[in-house]
């Protein structure tokens, strides 16, 4: 944050001895406009930090109801400047405030002259007791490390806190005052000097970082190649947590002498253990540790009714019983068919599941139905459908059948892998000796079937908050729960501390390789954006090359503080520094394939306490979810824009008597009268993924036996999609197997009263850097507040991906910002998925722009995915190519490919969109479960445009169609 002010290099500070009232600190460029727009005046104007340049300011001033904006920049030696055209010398400043007042002056070169200050509505700081959810009469302490993430082990690198320009400005403070304090030391016989050793120690915190980073990732081949080495590198990092002073200088040393040692002799020893081991057996690599095997799985069996039309039902005359037998371990599906209604024969047919093509294919209308398409030979394939006794048992064989084929697959890398995610207001108390419940996912609401409940996930990922346990002996609790539970010896990746805000992340230990790119941060809002008793912590990483993040945070208590926690989400949403540092023009809402985002948010329920009590006894929750700030927040696009979250059904977490789960205390009498806390869902799990990605919530729900706090553990368990770190075994492609990303038009609808130009920047990890649309070439406005501007073929640059293969393309997605030419600020962003931008004809797209959390505006155009035939292949998928949000039940095959066209009736889903010459849409209207021409007869527009189908003709051809079939039955 520039609220400092810019980059004033003489000490003194670019805004003058008191920041001037025109200067809002780091007000958004939106909320500027809407000050501007209420002031009403010509020559109207403010100063605020600028969004693109750190230590750069925006002069927003307003004219003929347009807002103008310009940047003022400061020099190498700290000076100010209006950003002025090419040639023009700019007038320099040494404080804002002089640069302010000569264009308060007439023909300076604006627009306008300045003439009316909008000045800050400054807001008085209140005391408001929110220490621990407005209980403690005084804040709690923040825990004795200071800092702010723990690395638990060899891959968790430590946070880089220090200013970039390190011993720049912290020996320059050291010499202008603790200098003396060591002199003065000295002089009465001491032998060391403190301050200088906590000015070195500051100075190389980032450096000890990456130290700790690089012995890392070489602790793995250390202990392959070379045993003597690897005790001193594994012993150095466990050594580097919670060391100040004198050893962690000394620590630092000592790394960088065991580091220089590893890197000169590592190849040597690596060539003579590999020559050893050729000798005797060439085709086993190295074991990268012990063997680790997970409890085995039973063989698990389902009784399910085949579903079948009742004509056919007629002429079959016999029970359509059957049981469905999961043996995981085996590798095998046995179907058991019941011949005679009133004796147990059974006909029995057993398959391997090795070699053999399945497709699963879930209905989206009847939750408790599945296809299955067995594949007997090649083009000749059986459908059966069948109903299960629940949905969670459909779900249930779904997993297991998704482990065996996991456990049994040839492929290198998984496509698929499951992540628990659990969120815990532990009340300053510390957690009992069995929290079983919690990581199994048992007590109330959405829970796993049992069948699947011990099966181990591959992420564990833990928030908590009001968490007084330090954090070595927290996670050393909670790998011993997975331990005993799992009997796998789970990796933690990285734990990030703010006070007593927690998130811990472990990974089975399979995967330790897999993890890359780890990332922490953390975000205080407490009194005055300064305690960290509330806050944010996020971790980040790559899963191969799947990009995953993590939010967990406690936001600001009390009923009437709906304001202060969706700005405390905002603060946080702008602030966290995770994932990407090239995606810094977007905030972390985008930067992630899929994010997640956890904790104690705070939200309280609107409704008279005895009513929530009377509902929560009757178990009617709807009503509750009804008056939740949260789901109203979000309603209003004020919070979480488009993030997830699984249907509640689950009695609120908070506030219940402490001990039981059978009463909830709702009163508290505190000196300024009488508090009440009524019973709410404050602790909840949302998430937000990239479009035509693949994530399905499996559970959602709270235990009722974990007591020790006012609040109950709550637990979500996900199914998502992963991909590769793609290896092309073509190699570069050449100019003429060279894909493309073509567009043809690209139009914007952006929320602002600026009438200046605009450009496109486009990111992606398939580009070797960010591209830039020229400005655009048409511009218009029906409407003061907005302003429609679009680009043609000509403005916009074709984009080269760095591999061809449509295996590789079909996975990746592409970040677009609007940028404003004068600010160079982004006026909204948005994410593409390439995948049904694939093939030679040109395809639309539609989706919305938002900015620092809010909407902003709405983008559409045509581009498409030129892909040679010689890059076309693809591989065989777990999951298939998309299933979409957790609300979709997408029928695409878990293995092997889908059916172009799935009998059902007299036609099917393919062949009706391939007499309308429509056949495009079909993977779009499957994968979000219309795969049944039954069903597609209660479609509406809103679900063709989630299908993909985003052109009105294109719609209005398909809804009549399907109106004339329905005529005609």
């Amino acid at each position: 944050m520039a609220g400092g002010g810019g980059g004033g290099g003489s000490g003194a500070s670019p805004l003058g001895p008191a920041p001037p009232m025109w200067y809002h600190r780091d007000l958004s460029r939106a909320a500027a406009e809407e000050l501007l727009a209420r002031a009403g005046r010509d020559g109207s104007f403010l100063v605020r930090d600028s969004e693109s340049v750190n230590g750069a300011y925006a002069l927003c001033v307003l004219f003929q109801k347009h807002v103008h904006t310009y940047r003022i920049l400061p020099d190498d030696e700290g000076f100010l400047a209006v950003q002025t055209s090419q040639g023009v010398q700019p007038k320099r400043f040494k404080t804002l405030p002089e640069l302010v007042s000569l264009y308060l002056q007439p023909s300076q070169g604006l627009v306008t002259t300045l003439l009316y200050p909008v000045e800050r509505e400054e807001t008085a700081v209140s005391d408001d007791r929110d220490y621990s959810d407005g209980e403690d009469e005084k804040p709690p302490l923040p825990p004795r490390s200071s800092s702010t993430s723990t690395p638990p082990g060899p891959d968790t690198p430590t946070d880089s806190t220090p200013a970039a320009n390190g011993l720049s400005t912290i020996s320059h403070e050291y010499l202008k005052g603790s200098y003396a304090l060591d002199l003065e030391a000295v002089k009465q016989g001491a032998s060391s000097l403190p301050h200088l050793n906590k000015t070195l120690v500051a100075s190389c915190k980032r450096l000890n970082g990456e130290v700790d980073k690089v012995l890392s990732g070489l602790e793995i081949l250390s202990k392959v190649f070379d045993q003597q080495s690897a005790f001193m590198v594994s012993k150095m990092i466990q050594q580097s947590v919670n060391q100040g002073g004198d050893q962690e200088l000394e620590n630092l040393v000592t790394k960088l002498a065991i580091l220089k040692d590893l890197l000169s002799s590592i190849e040597k020893k690596a060539l003579k253990a590999l020559q050893d081991m050729s000798l005797t057996s060439p085709c086993s690599p190295p074991p990268l540790h012990s063997m680790r095997h997970s409890k085995s799985i039973p063989v698990q069996a389902f009784e399910v009714k085949l579903d079948v039309y009742l004509a056919e039902l007629t002429k079959i005359g016999k029970s359509q019983k059957y049981t469905l037998s999961v043996d995981v371990e085996g590798g095998r599906l046995v179907v058991m068919k019941k011949v005679k209604d009133n004796q147990e024969d059974w006909i029995t047919y057993t398959m391997s599941i090795i070699g053999f093509n399945l497709t699963l294919i879930k209905s989206q209308r009847v939750q408790n139905k599945l296809g299955i398409v067995f594949e007997k030979e090649k083009d000749k394939s059986q459908r059966k459908d069948f109903i299960f006794a629940s949905a969670k048992k459909r779900e249930a064989f779904c997993q297991l059948l998704q482990l065996m084929k996991n456990k049994h697959s040839n492929q290198d890398e998984p496509d698929m892998i499951s992540i628990f995610i659990g969120t815990w207001n532990m009340g300053s108390v510390p957690a009992p000796k069995n929290v079983a419940s919690w990581v199994l996912c048992r007590g109330l609401g959405k829970t796993l079937d049992e069948m699947t409940v011990t099966i181990p996930h591959d992420l564990y990922v833990f928030g908590s908050q009001e968490n007084s346990v330090c954090d070595r002996e927290w996670v050393e609790s909670l790998r011993a729960l997975l331990k005993e539970q799992t009997e796998l010896d789970y990796k933690p990746i990285a734990v990030q501390t703010l006070w007593n805000i927690k998130l811990a992340v472990l990974v089975k230990p399979e995967h330790e390789n897999r993890i890359s790119h780890v990332g922490m941060s953390s975000v205080k809002t407490g009194i005055a954006n300064t305690l960290g008793n509330k806050g944010a912590v996020g971790v980040s990483f790559m899963f191969n090359g799947t990009s995953f993040g993590f939010v967990n945070c406690h936001l600001t208590s009390g009923n009437e503080k709906i304001a202060r926690r969706n700005q405390n989400y905002l603060d946080i949403l702008r602030l966290l520094s995770l994932g990407d540092k090239q995606l810094s023009s977007f905030d972390i809402s985008l930067r992630f394939t899929h994010l997640f985002w956890l904790g104690d948010l705070n939200y309280r329920l609107d409704m008279d306490i005895q009513e929530i009590l009377n509902y929560i006894n009757r178990k009617e929750f709807d009503p509750l979810l009804k008056v939740d700030q949260l789901n109203l927040e979000r309603e209003k696009n004020k919070v979480f824009l488009r993030f997830a979250e699984e249907e509640i059904s689950f009695p609120p977490t908070y506030r219940y008597e402490r001990g039981s789960r059978d009463t909830y205390v709702w009163q508290k009498q505190k000196a300024t009268g009488m508090r009440t806390n009524v019973p709410s869902w404050c602790d909840r799990i949302l998430w937000k993924s990239y479009p035509e990605t693949h994530i399905v919530c499996n559970s959602y729900g709270c235990t009722d036996d974990v007591v020790t706090s006012d609040h109950s553990p709550v637990f979500a368990t996900f199914e998502v999609g992963v991909t590769s770190q793609f290896v092309s075994k073509k190699g570069l492609p050449k100019s003429s197997e060279q894909a493309y990303i073509e567009f043809e038009s690209i139009e914007a609808i952006v929320k602002t009263a600026s009438r200046t130009k605009f450009f496109i920047e486009f990111y992606s990890t398939c580009l070797e850097e960010f591209k830039k649309s020229y400005e655009n070439d048409s511009q218009s406005s029906d409407n003061v507040n907005f302003l429609r501007v679009g680009w043609s073929n000509k403005q916009l640059t074709t984009l080269k991906p760095l591999l061809s293969e449509i295996e590789y393309l079909q996975d990746q997605h592409l970040l677009l910002t609007v940028k404003s030419l004068d600010g160079y600020e982004s006026y909204g962003e948005c994410v593409l998925a390439l995948k049904s931008m694939i093939g030679s004809t040109a395809q639309q797209f539609h989706t919305y722009l938002s900015h620092r959390g809010e909407e902003t505006g709405n983008i559409r155009g045509s581009m498409r995915v030129r892909v040679p035939s010689e890059r076309m292949g693809t591989r065989e998928r777990l999951y298939g190519n998309t299933w979409l949000l957790h609300c979709i039940s997408p029928p695409q095959a878990l293995w092997g490919s889908s059916s172009s066209s799935l009998s059902v009736g007299e036609s099917s889903v393919g062949e009706w969109l391939q007499r309308l010459g429509l056949e495009r849409y079909e993977q779009g209207l499957l994968h979000n479960g219309w795969d049944d021409l039954e069903f597609l007869s209660d479609i509406t527009e809103e679900d063709l445009e989630e299908a993909g189908v985003h052109d009105p003709a294109h719609k209005r051809i398909l809804l009549e169609s399907l109106r004339q079939q329905q005529q005609q039955k």
